[in-house]
């Protein structure tokens, strides 16, 4: 596993090791060595998926502290435009946001440290992307910032969305506990 590091600290890009032959392919998600050696936190807690159809926007999405956490995200079909925004005040790259494709045919996963929001886009007809936290859920404190307001060009005008992230406050008005 070959863990490659981005623009923003602590966010990395995991190569995953796999194979394939005539039976299918075969992924290995997770090598808790490797990431112990890189510092990152590998005691994750909870696991679930989301399915989404093209177009659709998930995000900015994050828990607050006490129950801020790390994820693993790898998509296991189709294809995403992933988005990350740095929310710690103490980074240099606070405020600021990276993209990048995590698809089935890349066979990529990112890992996103705490304090970092995240968010995509479906590219393909469909995506199945598998999340991996260092908490369990905490209903009070999921929340997000509002999609449109981090300098992102979504180039989608009208995305299909949920009501509850296109109601979160956008990045100018947040007050950040990172």
């Amino acid at each position: 596993m070959k863990l490659n590091p981005t623009d923003i600290s602590g966010v990395f890009v995991l190569e995953l090791p796999n194979s394939e032959d005539e039976r299918g392919d075969f992924v290995k998600i997770l090598h808790r060595d490797s990431f112990v050696e890189q510092g990152l936190d590998a005691d994750f807690a909870e696991s679930y998926y989301s399915t989404s159809f093209k177009g659709v926007i998930r995000g900015m999405h994050f828990q607050l502290p006490p129950h801020d956490h790390s994820k693993l995200v790898y998509a296991v079909e189709g294809s995403v435009t992933d988005v990350l925004l740095d929310l710690r005040k103490d980074s240099d790259t606070f405020k600021e946001f990276i993209t990048l494709e995590l698809s089935k045919g890349n066979r990529n996963a990112v890992y996103i440290p705490k304090g970092v929001a995240h968010g995509f886009e479906v590219t393909s007809d469909s995506a199945t992307l598998v999340y991996m936290t260092t908490t369990v859920y905490h209903m009070e404190s999921d929340t997000g910032i509002l999609w449109n307001s981090i300098g992102h060009d979504w180039n989608n005008s009208d995305p299909n969305m949920s009501e509850r992230d296109r109601s979160f406050v956008s990045l100018a008005d947040f007050d950040s506990p990172f």
